[in-house]
């Protein structure tokens, strides 16, 4: 399998992804945008795994890379590669396949509830292993309209789109269930400064303080979504 992904920040990383990847066998290869930022041509890829970062889809007068990297996802795309999106990949699916991104009406940044939404994917298997409840990580301060042909899979409380899909092709996640106590700790390193009081942002106490258990549930939730996209490892 080769696998590429698509880095912003050196402090966001695919965590928990990267021992599925090694149970396989696999070595992802990274294009950093951050460094030289060279992206491979989209022939004979079989995933696209598109991170986080502080920036905004719409920053590509500030960040120029960000309009190739929409282009590069949309050729991969069309070329059926699957693509999965965590948070400003997500974003970036979502622009790059002409969905609007946009503000969000709350930050959202801790440990909070997301809801599967069967009911609009017809059942329970189809929804990437989405349950009625799980708790993962979230540190966002936009949200997007769902790109066309998109079914929405996932919502929370402060953020109608939490997880699409697109056929079995696609799947991008506003929330980030990869998230290991070493990636939290980096990006509250780096991002601290927006732990300001509010309805949907935890304090830096709160978010370093829960337990293994829900790593590992969210970690849990993150291989089935891999499974489901990629396929499970074989026997």
């Amino acid at each position: 399998m080769r696998v590429q992904v698509l880095q912003h920040v050196p402090f966001e990383d695919i965590g928990s992804m990267a021992s599925w990847f090694a149970a396989r066998g696999v070595t992802p290869v990274y294009t950093r945008f951050y460094d030289d930022g060279l992206l491979p041509p989209v022939g004979g890829l079989d995933l696209v795994i598109v991170m986080g970062g502080p920036m905004s889809v719409n920053d590509e007068a500030q960040l120029p890379w960000l309009g190739a990297e929409k282009a590069f996802l949309r050729e991969a795309i069309a070329h059926g590669i699957r693509v999965l999106g965590v948070c400003l990949g997500a974003q970036l699916i979502a622009d790059a396949l002409g969905a609007r991104v946009y503000p969000n009406a709350e930050k959202e940044i801790g440990w909070f509830p997301i809801q599967g939404v069967p009911e609009e994917t017809g059942t329970a298997e189809d929804c990437c292993g989405f349950p009625a409840e799980s708790r993962v990580f979230h540190w966002h301060g936009e949200t997007f309209d769902l790109p066309p042909g998109a079914v929405r899979l996932a919502r929370s409380a402060a953020c109608e789109n939490q997880a699409f899909r697109i056929g079995r092709q696609v799947i991008g996640l506003q929330c980030h269930p990869e998230t290991t106590p070493e990636s939290a700790a980096a990006i509250l390193d780096h991002c601290r400064d927006e732990l300001v009081p509010a309805p949907w942002i935890q304090t830096e106490a709160a978010i370093r303080g829960v337990d293994a258990a829900v790593y590992a549930e969210a970690n849990r939730l993150m291989a089935r979504i891999l499974d489901d996209l990629v396929g499970p490892a074989s026997p």
